[in-house]
């Protein structure tokens, strides 16, 4: 194992929130541009805690993913900062909780925290066990040419290559063509 499961559950909540756009989502269209969307999104990986579902917070959820995007692929001292930043805008006071049906795990700001901060906070909590762990090269973009996706690859020996199954049948059967059409 390489990472707790609730750091691996954060990471992949960013991947899946950062994957919204629409150049890294399945239907190359904004996968976060109505409030249903938000909802089905927090819904699917059971994101606990005060939603607004106003306008306003959609906005604020949406630049919060256009942040983490960017920090995504930052190096690691660059990384140090940005999650430093993010605690200290949140004054983030990291304790155990046990909510649901998940067992001890760390939050650093309130369930009544606005989402896009609970978000980054969450965000930051698990970049920041990347960052200890010394693994940020886990911390990955789509090999495909024409995927800008976003992985956390949590494989045994780290060689995902593409954020989904689709992105590497894709450049499988591209590869196959361009061998084929050489002979």
């Amino acid at each position: 194992m390489i990472f707790t499961d609730d750091t691996a559950s954060a990471l992949g909540f960013v991947a899946a929130l950062a994957d919204t756009i629409p150049e890294a989502s399945e239907s190359r269209a904004d996968e976060l541009a109505t409030q249903a969307e938000l909802v089905a999104l927090l819904d699917h990986w059971g994101y606990s805690g005060r939603r607004d579902g106003d306008d306003a917070e959609l906005a604020e959820v949406r630049d919060t993913r256009d942040r983490l995007r960017v920090i995504w692929r930052m190096s690691r001292d660059d990384l140090v900062d940005a999650v430093n930043g993010i605690l200290v805008e949140a004054n983030a006071v990291p304790r155990l909780v046990r909510h649901d049906d998940l067992d001890w795990h760390i939050h650093a700001v309130s369930l009544e925290a606005p989402l896009a901060e609970r978000i980054l906070v969450e965000a930051a909590m698990a970049l920041s066990d990347v960052v200890r762990a010394d693994q940020v090269d886990r911390l990955r973009e789509c090999g495909a040419d024409d995927c800008t996706g976003l992985y956390v690859d949590l494989s045994k020996n780290g060689s995902r290559r593409y954020c989904s199954v689709r992105c590497g049948n894709r450049m499988a059967v591209r590869a196959y063509r361009a061998r084929a059409a050489e002979d």
